[in-house]
């Protein structure tokens, strides 16, 4: 079974490039601009994963006064689409390797554009929810086929920075959706008023999508298939056409060194099985830090500030339309802050962001939570029609502590728990490892995402002391087991250095 063998690519050696790569200097630009333009198609796929789980922030309250849905439901129909994340994420590489990477890109854009469509069109809950998972599926999909693809066609010199284009059009999607849904709502004058042809302000917030999600499948049609998958099906002659064009190689030697060394690659990842992460029946301690590190990422309630920061900040006193000029704001913060992980992660490592960014988060959320223990409420909180304010200081304490936390995660978890995932494996366990450990992230994305509304019924102060002490024990987790993989050759990752060095 090789359902995740494509993820193996994205992680190092083997995916058709290596450090001794070699490109004469005058077909250097030509091959770079040609690279770039495909890295930035396929990235684009990162836009409409940002766009698609951060648009139904807007929508949230409009959603549960329409179809008068309880706090729990609400949690699921906002947290559906994760359940098509899980799936996407599954079944994703595995289309990318028996379609190839170029046509399961087409998929997920028409997933994408049939979810903007129903979902803006739904009718009930139940049908709003099939169109989210269906969205979902998209996501999942995108999620593993383009970084794969990236690592696939990017020369090894421009790997790190081409790479870091997803996780950056993830950010820049997620802020197109809230200044999609900001620009609506001031148009219509609240997300609940009526917009254009008859349809709600909220609905044009799905419909939106449908734009990027049609470029996105016409772009794609403009990039070659993936060097990886040419090899797979035996097309050399088309996959040495891409490694001189795209990936830059010159010289048939060099072209079909990479070729053999691509095709050794996919022999050892196709026998790569679930049993090969048991070590003696139990699971490799490195394993568990990767499923730490996935499920952390989420248990800090990142996902609650996109989704429901509009509906949160409302809860606490602020107009609709300034909640959502402030997830606007938030969503930029996210940008530069995600610019900031880039430019250190290779000069200071992994570890100590990660320490730092579980340290800063701890201290923000801990701050929220004092500020909404100050909340002075009148009518009834978890049914959404409850007065509430933050008295002075503490408004402005937790709208600076918000973005503060979403500075921490950005620079720090966000990108930095991806890039560990792929390079802390061992090469034969890599490609299940990462697929295990991306499972378990949108599984703790979708328990954390529904609960949150049960959980902010009951009491902010309790939902964010949640998060507050997650972000804590991640500190711990990191100082504890976490491996600094800065400097090192993925070929030397192993379980057993990794045990020897207690990390």
């Amino acid at each position: 079974m090789n359902t995740h063998s494509h993820i193996g690519a994205g992680s190092g050696a083997g995916d058709g490039t290596s450090p001794g790569a070699g490109r004469s200097s005058d077909n250097d630009s030509g091959a770079v601009g040609a690279v770039v333009w495909v890295v930035m198609v396929a990235a684009f796929g990162g836009f409409l994963f940002g766009f698609d789980t951060a648009v139904i922030n807007g929508a949230v309250g409009p959603i549960q006064e329409v179809f008068g849905l309880t706090d729990v439901m609400l949690g699921f129909t906002v947290a559906s689409a994760l359940l098509g994340c899980m799936i996407g994420a599954w079944v994703g590489g595995s289309l990318a390797d028996r379609m190839g990477r170029v046509r399961a890109m087409l998929i997920a854009a028409a997933l994408f554009f049939l979810s903007a469509v129903g979902s803006g069109l739904a009718f009930t809950e139940y049908d709003l929810v099939l169109w989210r998972v269906l969205g979902g599926v998209g996501v999942g999909m995108a999620s593993v086929i383009a970084p794969a693809y990236i690592a696939e066609v990017a020369p090894a010199t421009l790997r790190g920075r081409l790479g870091s284009m997803w996780q950056m059009a993830i950010v820049v999607g997620i802020f197109g959706a809230a200044l999609s849904n900001a620009l609506l709502l001031n148009i219509a004058g609240g997300a609940g008023q009526t917009l254009w042809f008859g349809l709600d302000a909220w609905r044009w917030m799905f419909l939106m999508e449908a734009f990027p999600a049609l470029i996105y499948g016409l772009l794609a049609t403009s990039i070659p298939e993936s060097p990886r998958y040419l090899v797979a099906r035996g097309d050399e002659d088309r996959a040495a056409q891409v490694l001189r064009q795209v990936v830059g190689l010159r010289g048939e030697q060099e072209v079909q060194a990479k070729i053999a060394e691509i095709a050794r690659t996919i022999n050892r990842e196709s026998r790569q099985r679930l049993r090969d992460l048991l070590v003696g029946g139990k699971l490799m301690p490195i394993v568990w830090v990767g499923l730490g590190l996935a499920v952390f990422q989420q248990f800090v309630g990142i996902n609650v500030i996109f989704y429901y920061s509009s509906t949160l900040w409302q809860s606490v006193g602020i107009p609709e339309d300034q909640s959502f000029l402030i997830q606007v704001i938030t969503a930029t913060v996210n940008i530069l802050a995600t610019v900031v992980g880039i430019l250190i992660v290779d000069k200071v490592g992994r570890r100590i962001p990660l320490l730092v960014g579980s340290a800063g988060m701890a201290v923000t959320l801990g701050m929220m939570a004092v500020a909404f223990s100050q909340a002075q409420v009148a009518g009834d909180a978890g049914a959404g029609d409850a007065a509430v304010t933050l008295p002075e200081p503490w408004g402005i304490i937790a709208l600076v502590c918000g973005n503060l936390f979403v500075l921490f995660f950005g620079a720090t978890w966000g990108p930095f728990m991806w890039l560990l995932l792929g390079e802390m494996f061992p090469n034969r366990i890599r490609a299940m490892a990462v697929g295990v450990s991306a499972a378990a992230n949108w599984a703790a994305n979708f328990i954390i995402s529904t609960i949150f509304p049960a959980m902010a019924g009951f009491s902010l102060v309790f939902a964010y002391g949640f998060y507050a002490v997650s972000a804590l024990l991640s500190l711990v987790f990191v100082l504890l087991w976490v491996p600094e993989t800065k400097g090192r050759e993925l070929e030397d990752m192993s379980d057993s250095a990794f045990r020897r060095s207690g990390r």
